[in-house]
């Protein structure tokens, strides 16, 4: 028998934890399951080195997606060149990451890739990504306010198109945001649709077209939860979401 909520999996990110015998440990920040709980879902996390098949199980198994937040993408995985502020890269995460976005989408399954998530998203349909926007962007806004600044520091304004699900989830077209990245889209993947913009022109929203719910964002929203309806709102529509979804797999059998 289905759970009564659906559930929404995560994938990680690994780290080293400080102490006498230091240790490597898959995680997430807490504020992800949180938000995922305060919207109606229960929250599961996808560890790395998993083969295809078992990352295919849990996707089918599973009611909707997020790909979080963390480091940079390996630039060879769009083409890109080494660059001196890349940081972070975790092949297999990128790995892991590209293989379960291009399977997501496939399977037509709830997703809402934030941050890292919508540069996977991107890269993982055939899109680009600049490796350092206040290096290479002219004229660019500081996106990165992580030194000394709360995880619900709002950074900057974006806009949201009209007719978008951004906008139909957050209740509003304009909302201030966090910001905590370095990188962004540069080259938009073919199947997506910009749906936000910040001030100085960099993507901060996309949408799969022909899709149920395929919401990618360059801001935090899970550490907005509390402090803004709408933010709450785009967990809400991935839990929505996800729920029909469900709602349309045949039932497991009884024996």
């Amino acid at each position: 028998m289905r759970p009564s909520r659906p559930i929404i999996a995560s994938t990680v990110y690994r780290k080293s934890i400080p102490q006498r015998r230091p240790i490597d440990v898959y995680g997430l920040m807490p504020s992800y399951s949180e938000a995922v709980s305060k919207a109606g879902g229960i929250p599961l996390l996808i560890p790395l080195g998993l083969s295809e098949d078992d990352l295919i199980t849990i996707i089918e198994r599973v009611d909707g997606i997020i790909l979080p937040g963390g480091g940079d993408v390996a630039p060879e995985r769009y083409n890109g060149r080494a660059h001196e502020k890349v940081y972070g890269i975790d092949l297999e995460r990128d790995r892991t990451e590209l293989f379960v976005a291009r399977a997501v989408v496939e399977r037509q399954k709830p997703l809402l890739a934030i941050c890292r998530g919508i540069q996977v998203l991107n890269v993982a349909l055939g899109g680009t990504l600049w490796h350092d926007i206040s290096s290479q962007v002219p004229g660019a806004i500081d996106h990165d306010a992580s030194d000394g600044q709360p995880r619900n520091h709002l950074a900057h304004v974006i806009v949201a198109e009209q007719d978008s699900l951004l906008a139909k989830h957050m209740g509003k077209r304009e909302s201030w945001v966090n910001s905590y990245h370095h990188q962004a889209i540069r080259e938009l993947a073919r199947d997506l649709e910009v749906t936000a913009t910040a001030p100085d022109g960099i993507i901060e929203a996309v949408e799969l077209a022909e899709h149920p719910f395929a919401i990618g964002v360059q801001w935090h929203p899970e550490n907005l939860v509390h402090d803004d309806l709408g933010m709450h709102g785009l967990f809400a529509g991935l839990v929505e979401a996800a729920e029909h979804s469900a709602s349309q797999q045949p039932a497991a059998a009884v024996s």
